[in-house]
């Protein structure tokens, strides 16, 4: 399996470096396996292109993880524009809960939409990237530098990023990942099902970023939650160091790959609003700046878009 596994990496990454080679990005496929649970873990990982990067030194790191019904091919202009910047980016796939809920019978989708936000999948997500990030490091010895990483998410993966940024979520307990310094949430849903949600959310004690919309509303069957709880979420949260960004109009989807969705106008302005501020406040974070003059440039150009913003 390792063999073919890594027989796939080497040929994904022959097929995409030449369109890329020219730019200042570029990425690789790799086809994980992690025995011990028997479960896929895909992954494209973001790098700068060789021929930009300025020096040999070992690359900050985000961690993405996408939302529900997602892959490791969304969310690249993100990827890109990390990379483009000096940082690397790995997204991460969630079998139990990516692209593949879309295929079969439309009828039965609502049951499998349930059955991949099933707290057992919840569980599996969070392995899936603390073994990615393992695998990585073991690997790329020398590529990332393991003092400073983030890691973030949107929607499910929002989620996702909170359990692994120290959400206490009862019965849940050791999932924070101590390598992570900072943690971004984009339109993350509220922690459904749990008893005492402020409780858990307050134990978050990283440097954090919430990103969300006005028209973030999220429709999935079962899990239905208004934009307002993006708000609410970034309010319980414990983090010291919090910030928010409230853009007007947009959408739930607005924040993936898809085109139009959001506004034909408003949706490249706030994905190109978005992965800056991102960029920024790791960045910040990672060379223990101050975040509230490094992102003072960032608020000034782009306040016309927002709705709310906060820091603390």
């Amino acid at each position: 399996m390792r063999r073919r596994a890594l027989l796939l990496s080497s040929l994904a990454w022959a097929a995409c470096a030449r369109p890329n080679e020219e730019r200042a990005w570029r990425f690789e496929d790799i086809d994980w396996q992690d025995e011990r649970r028997e479960r896929a873990v895909p992954v494209r990982l973001y790098t700068p292109n060789l021929a930009s990067a300025r020096s040999s030194a070992p690359l900050p790191l985000v961690v993405f993880s996408h939302g529900i019904g997602g892959s490791r091919r969304g969310y690249s202009y993100i990827g890109r524009h990390l990379a483009s910047r000096g940082l690397a980016s790995l997204h991460v796939q969630h079998v139990g809960s990516d692209r593949q809920l879309w295929a079969g019978n439309v009828l039965s989708l609502p049951g499998r939409l349930k059955s991949a936000a099933d707290a057992s999948e919840a569980l599996a997500r969070v392995h899936d990237v603390r073994f990615a990030l393992d695998r990585l490091l073991a690997e790329r010895p020398g590529e990332v530098d393991a003092s400073r990483i983030a890691m973030a998410g949107h929607s499910y993966g929002a989620n996702t990023s909170l359990l692994l940024a120290g959400a206490a979520v009862p019965g849940y307990d050791g999932l924070a990942e101590p390598r992570f310094k900072a943690a971004v949430f984009i339109s993350a849903p509220p922690l459904h099902g749990i008893e005492q949600p402020e409780a858990a959310l307050a134990a978050v004690r990283l440097p954090s970023l919430h990103i969300t919309c006005t028209e973030d509303v999220i429709r999935v069957p079962g899990y239905f939650s208004r934009a307002a709880e993006r708000i609410e979420l970034f309010e319980q949260t414990g983090s010291r160091a919090k910030w928010l960004a409230v853009f007007e109009g947009g959408s739930h989807s607005v924040f993936t790959d898809r085109q139009g969705t959001g506004g034909a106008v408003q949706n490249p302005r706030i994905k190109a609003a978005t992965q800056r501020l991102l960029g920024d406040f790791v960045q910040a974070v990672f060379d223990g700046a101050p975040l509230p003059e490094r992102l003072a440039s960032w608020h000034a150009e782009h306040a016309p878009m927002l709705k709310d913003w906060r820091g603390a």
